[in-house]
């Protein structure tokens, strides 16, 4: 049986009983169908080899810049001051916020904060340079930063528009070594939206070109424990 098959045959014994107008059953985790759960198999590997906690916060580090994007580490007691020479290398007028952003983050910041509103233009938003965000998990081992539209994050289009986005990860918690272990923490019914590095696409001579489709500058932040140090591309 090819996987095309295998799949079709899933969807179609997961309809096979389902009346145009029942309501789907209640999940056991976010946005899950518990028999669907158990009749897929999940016998894949999981993740690529064993590593400690510290060194798969490592991997995600060099992942990250690996990407191009730029990698900071700190501890809780200095992330606004993180955050306020990151804004000031920067230089913005505004810097946009979402509503459930820890507001001990910004309290060293000097630029006027704009809220993610619904009513808020395009052309408003345009206007906005920089944008500050958490996230709700971090891949180390594709270097990839997930937001799912939580308070601390915002609505998707705030960290498209804006050409500089900096994403504060707490490491360890929101650190997971791989795609299937994120997934178990995340809710697919969410707006997802899955980050590897700045905006870039290239054309048919392989010329990058950064910022077309998002943030031309990603800086992720890890909070942890250890004392701050950089770590760039």
């Amino acid at each position: 049986m090819s996987s095309r098959e295998r799949i079709l045959g899933r969807v179609r014994r997961a309809l096979a009983d389902v009346e145009r107008d029942d309501t789907p059953p209640v999940p056991e985790g976010p946005g899950r169908d518990p028999q669907y759960e158990q009749a897929v198999s999940r016998d894949y590997l999981r993740e690529h080899g064993a590593r400690s906690v510290e060194q798969t916060v490592d991997l995600l580090a060099e992942n990250l810049a690996d990407y191009r994007a730029i990698v900071h580490r700190t501890d809780p007691e200095e992330l606004p001051y993180l955050i306020m020479r990151l804004l000031a290398e920067r230089g913005p007028q505004y810097v946009l916020v979402p509503p459930g952003l820890p507001p001990e983050w910004m309290s060293a910041a000097d630029p006027t904060r704009v809220h993610d509103r619904a009513k808020s233009t395009p052309h408003e938003l345009d206007k906005v340079e920089s944008v500050v965000t958490g996230c709700a998990v971090a891949i180390a081992e594709t270097g990839t930063i997930v937001l799912d539209g939580s308070p601390d994050q915002g609505r998707r289009r705030i960290t498209l528009v804006p050409d500089h986005h900096i994403c504060v990860v707490r490491v360890p918690e929101q650190v997971v070594s791989s795609v299937p272990q994120a997934l178990e923490r995340l809710d697919p019914a969410r707006p997802l939206t899955w980050i590897s590095g700045p905006s870039a696409t290239s054309d048919i001579e392989l010329d990058r070109v950064e910022g077309v489709h998002g943030p031309r500058t990603l800086e992720v932040v890890l909070v942890s424990g250890r004392a701050s140090t950089d770590v760039n591309p």
